[in-house]
């Protein structure tokens, strides 16, 4: 999982994304585009591996992506590299200013928010635009285009144009023939309101935008968390009422916003995590992993996590009977254990 962090200037964006990758850049090179690569914490992995001693125990990882430095709201030519760097993004984290001190006004975080909004929809309607007058020279010439696309192209540019983006279209962002187009306004966004460090709550209601997923970050603060020994951090986390990091809940949130879940590979070679999507069929789980498997697939032998805790151990939970047989279109859920049985 890929995720890309955006913001106007002065929003943070450097100081989030060293909170949340535990990094900090010397500054001549905190106007390169910078990438920070996160273990994803889940108990469930160690656990099976304190279970099955493999050889190697390997957990799902999220990379995290810096655009180099640009103005945001300056004039579209000098945003569009920034906006080409992200677009093969998975989702966007929008970094919003909330917070006040020596050379900044009041925070403006809706109007900040509408700002970033406008730029995405704007590069969208450009990449709409050039495919519509491309499909219409090639009718002309003869070819017909496919009415889906067309119609599909047509609906995108009704929503832009009225400056809506289009991540408020569930229907648009997973149609498959608008895939390749890698829609900035249709990718996933959680906003992060970056706060002052005695401040953990949202900005007021008024301020928030409708039907986004938002959360809160004292991203400072955050920092130099990442900066400290594990004992010094514990003591830190206390003081302010942290009940989790920045990295374990954004990772988290972002998992929820893209609809993410893991399932599990165990034995004495390796314990591992897999990430898929909500909804996955077993036989699309298993390319996961392979592609010889999803050729090969013949069934997926699946046990649940939970059942796995409560039997103790994998021979027991076969004569309680909670090891199953599932076929192709099975869909996996999240903490399943899957032995997938394939030939090819």
């Amino acid at each position: 999982m890929r995720l890309g962090i955006i913001g106007l200037p002065q929003s943070g964006k450097t100081t989030v994304f060293e909170a949340l990758t535990r990094s900090v850049a010397a500054d001549g090179n905190r106007q390169e585009s910078r990438i920070g690569t996160i273990t994803v914490p889940d108990k469930r992995v160690e656990i099976l591996s304190d279970m099955y001693h493999p050889r190697k125990t390997i957990f799902t990882q999220v990379e995290y992506f810096l655009p180099g430095k640009g103005d945001h709201g300056g004039a579209a030519k000098k945003d569009q590299s920034i906006w080409t760097q992200v677009r093969d993004c998975d989702a966007l984290i929008h970094a919003v200013r909330h917070f006040s001190g020596y050379g900044f006004g009041a925070p403006t975080p809706r109007e900040d928010m509408a700002a970033i909004d406008q730029e995405l929809i704007i590069s969208d309607l450009v990449v709409v635009e050039k495919r519509l007058e491309r499909l219409a020279l090639d009718e002309r010439r003869g070819k017909k285009p496919s009415p889906e696309e067309v119609a599909l192209l047509e609906r995108c540019k009704e929503h832009l144009d009225n400056e809506t983006p289009l991540r408020r279209f569930p229907d648009i962002v997973t149609a498959k023939l608008l895939r390749g187009f890698a829609f900035l306004s249709a990718k996933p966004m959680l906003i992060l309101f970056n706060n002052e460090d005695e401040d953990d709550a949202l900005p007021d209601a008024a301020s928030l935008p409708d039907g986004e997923e938002c959360m809160v970050i004292r991203a400072k603060l955050e920092q130099e968390l990442a900066q400290m020994s594990d004992e010094d951090a514990q003591e830190f986390l206390t003081e302010f009422n942290i009940t989790a990091s920045a990295t374990d809940r954004v990772i988290q949130r972002s998992y929820d916003l893209m609809g993410l879940i893991s399932f599990f590979t165990v034995g004495e070679d390796e314990v591992r995590a897999w990430t898929i999507g909500r909804d996955t069929e077993a036989v699309d789980a298993a390319e996961v992993i392979h592609s010889d498997i999803k050729k090969g697939f013949i069934r997926a032998e699946v046990l649940a996590y939970d059942d796995l805790m409560v039997a103790g151990t994998y021979a027991e939970a076969r004569k309680k009977g909670t090891v199953r047989l599932e076929g192709k279109t099975y869909n996996v859920c999240d903490g399943d254990i899957i032995n997938f049985r394939f030939n090819v």
